[in-house]
């Protein structure tokens, strides 16, 4: 998936909206201000949040490390521009991602937002 793909991906999510933040880092999120996945993190990096259940066995793989500074929040890092992941598995993932915080706003904010997966 190419950048411009994996930005239009996740533009296209109920509710998201992106940011530009600590410098170029494109910052996607839901409800104003709950982020779901970082663009350009630390570098050229993807960043975005997995279910605790799975963190440990995505930072085993090859090319996905626990996020610096949001990993105790269960977040994994990779390359941006060549993920490690086919683009279904990213595109399920980001999906995912989305969808775990999401889950965690208040009942009324989650209208419009929650996905049937």
């Amino acid at each position: 998936m190419t950048r411009d793909e994996l930005i239009a991906f996740c533009l296209q999510l109920p509710g998201v909206r992106v940011d530009y933040k600590w410098g170029s880092n494109q910052v996607f999120s839901v409800a104003h201000n709950k982020m779901f996945a970082v663009l350009d993190f630390l570098g050229d990096n993807l960043a975005f949040k997995v279910d605790e259940a799975l963190f440990l066995g995505f930072t085993d793989r090859p090319g996905i490390r626990p996020a610096p500074y949001l990993a105790r929040a269960h977040w994994i890092s990779m390359n941006g521009s060549q993920p490690p992941l086919g683009d279904g598995e990213l595109r399920d993932l980001l999906t995912r991602s989305h969808q775990l915080v999401v889950r965690r706003l208040p009942r009324k904010q989650q209208v419009g937002l929650l996905l049937d997966l």
